[in-house]
């Protein structure tokens, strides 16, 4: 699945920044989806002591009017040196690499994308969702496990139940938090690129099933957690 570049990646920190303020302006927080028939779950991590970073991506075919939901249709893990040292709230700089590496070779296109990571719910609104949806032009969402910024209140006890995740003296909402089990503590769920907050809980919501996280998600998880 080929991409068109959008910056180069040998950046120092600072130009890092600066891109990044360059580039939130760009992500679209309207939705502008095509007809879903597959999706795709991304999952990020490292290895050898964070010198090797590892993507794997899921694509699963959407039928909501099948009993089964969730046929996943292909699977991929790409492997690459890191590109950059962790720095805080630059890890979509250590993270698309490999995931654009993996999506470079899926043949299946998917028209929605979850990743394990923040959307727009991020310092300079484009966290790891975000700035993946501009490299591919897909509309994503980020589902992350834990708040990166933003304040909110407690949701309610039931699964579905959210809350906002606000920022910035003029309260601007920047993702849910979402009860996605029962007993269970939330989820944290924002806009990417082309999706509002409202289709992100929606569809967060429909790929839920008995765990805390997504289909998409959870079955990349699973695939990156693999060995060899």
């Amino acid at each position: 699945m080929p991409h068109t570049p959008l910056h180069d990646w040998n950046l120092i920190p600072t130009e890092a920044i600066a891109l990044q303020k360059r580039l939130a302006g760009r992500v679209e927080r309207a939705d502008r989806l095509d007809p879903v028939r597959h999706l795709a779950g991304v999952d990020i991590g490292f290895e050898q002591g964070g010198e090797i970073t590892r993507a794997a991506v899921v694509v699963l075919a959407w039928s909501p009017n099948d009993g089964n939901e969730f046929e996943v249709v292909e699977q991929v893990v790409h492997r690459e040196p890191t590109r950059m040292p962790y720095v805080p709230g630059l890890l979509s700089f250590r993270e698309v690499p490999a995931a654009l590496g993996a999506f470079e070779k899926l043949e299946v296109k998917p028209e929605l994308v979850m990743v394990d990571g923040q959307g727009i719910a991020h310092p300079r609104r484009i966290g790891v969702a975000s700035h993946l949806g501009l490299w591919l032009d897909l509309p994503t969402i980020g589902v992350a496990k834990s708040r990166l910024c933003g304040r909110h209140g407690e949701p309610g006890p039931e699964r579905g139940d959210w809350t906002p995740l606000v920022d910035g003296s003029d309260t601007e909402v920047i993702g849910a938090v979402l009860r996605s089990r029962v007993k269970v503590k939330p989820i944290f769920v924002s806009p990417g690129h082309r999706v509002s907050l409202p289709t992100a809980i929606e569809w967060v919501t429909s790929c839920l099933r008995r765990t805390k996280l997504p289909e998409p998600t959870r079955l990349a998880d699973r695939l990156a957690s693999r060995r060899g």
